[in-house]
């Protein structure tokens, strides 16, 4: 079998409304760029990735001189041509190696009649935990819905989640309010649901002596993990041999080269595997069973996704020799997916394995239309600026960040 053609399509796709993050916002949809591998034989493999446009778009097609012609069962292959690390100076492709990558292991799939976890070893488990993911949201005149800043209105968006979906841990993205606030909002939500699991999450903003101040007024909480206080490995490292709970990244381990280094350092107690920031399904797989083996906890990150990289967690979710903790994701804020069939279905609190060969979704090409044409109408959005803090810009570690910069 042989690569014969590769095509990719952004799209942009609506939140239910804007979510609100440390570093800025993402503006009330997510940008994405869907992939489509074609082959000889006529089968068509399915990827995505973060971002789009124009640039995202040549750099998937400036890959063909590497893929026309590429068999694409041959993985190890396709990995040292386009992710060769000694070039990684010159040539950081792992990103859109990873979507091109899901798409090969789509066609695997299909042309062998087996899963995509099938080609991992096999699923372990064929349903998937997820976390709720509770973010400070701006208001949305379309939807009519977010908003949410204060104690009160977080507990009650919280249990909205529970009620629907039926998550049972719930993560909070904090690092955008006053940490005092957040940290009594996360005390409300654990409080307000009795039994559950909580995390929280400000993307590395807090310097680590926030963070031990931080950790020392939620170490009673029933904590799956810290995720990401601080910046860096010996941060991480330093605010580890001062807290209670268990410390948690998916910014500073996201290569063998910083896995290496946390087993040596003991800096981090859990990875959270990201299918596109590792490079690829089998990439992250790989990291997943080094972590089993050297007993460091691992769950499944989201970076923002749509139904074609939900099914790559799923797989990934299912074939991990271990799953400490309830998997992230952010699906639940969309309105819409291009996937045919529509979203997937979060049944208590967890979602089913595809059962369909590869990775078990097939794209809705009238929903891909449309949203492709929604992306030219709505254009990108700048993800480290908040629509809602005009000339504010994110400083990590200082103990003044979520006042204004003016610059």
């Amino acid at each position: 079998m042989k690569i014969t053609d590769i095509k990719a399509t952004t799209v942009a796709v609506p939140l239910q409304a804007p979510i609100r993050h440390a570093n800025g916002c993402h503006w009330g949809r997510f940008i994405r760029t869907i992939v489509q591998v074609y082959t000889d034989e006529g089968i068509i493999g399915l990827g995505e990735m973060g971002g789009g446009g124009e640039s995202a778009e040549a750099a998937i097609h400036g890959l063909k001189p590497y893929l026309l012609g590429h068999d694409p069962l041959q993985l190890e292959q396709l990995f040292w041509k386009i992710c060769n690390p000694t070039a990684s100076l010159y040539n950081n492709r792992l990103q859109i190696h990873a979507a091109i990558e899901f798409a090969c292991m789509d066609i695997m799939g299909k042309k062998l009649g087996v899963r995509a976890c099938d080609l991992l070893g096999g699923a372990i488990r064929s349903r998937i935990p997820f976390a709720s993911y509770l973010f400070f949201r701006h208001p949305d005149k379309t939807t009519g819905m977010g908003g949410e800043e204060t104690v009160e209105q977080m507990v009650q968006h919280a249990l909205e989640l529970h009620r629907e979906h039926g998550f049972t841990s719930h993560k909070l993205k904090a690092g955008v309010f006053h940490p005092d606030h957040e940290v009594e909002v996360f005390r409300a939500v654990a409080e307000a649901l009795p039994g559950h699991r909580v995390r929280i999450d400000p993307n590395a903003i807090w310097s680590v002596e926030e963070a031990i101040r931080i950790a020392k007024a939620i170490e009673h909480l029933p904590n799956d993990y810290f995720e990401d206080p601080c910046y860096g490995l010996e941060a991480m490292r330093r605010l580890k041999s001062r807290c209670a709970i268990p410390t948690a990244t998916n910014t500073v381990v996201v290569n063998f080269e910083q896995l290496a280094a946390c087993f040596r350092t003991e800096a981090i107690d859990v990875i959270l595997l990201d299918t596109t920031f590792w490079g690829g399904l089998r990439q992250a797989w790989m990291a997943g069973v080094c972590c089993q083996k050297m007993n460091l906890g691992i769950s499944v990150h989201s970076s923002g996704e749509l139904g074609i990289q939900l099914a790559t967690m799923l797989h990934l979710g299912a074939a991990l020799p271990s799953l400490s903790f309830a998997a992230d994701a952010h699906y639940h804020h969309l309105t819409d997916d291009i996937i045919k069939g529509g979203k997937m279905i979060y049944r208590d609190g967890a979602i089913e394995l595809p059962e369909g060969p590869g990775l078990g979704v097939e794209i809705d090409e009238d929903k891909l239309r449309q949203y492709q044409a929604y992306f030219q109408e709505t254009g990108g959005y700048s993800y480290d600026r908040d629509m809602g803090r005009p000339n504010w810009y994110s400083i990590t570690g200082t103990n003044d960040r979520w006042a204004k910069l003016r610059i």
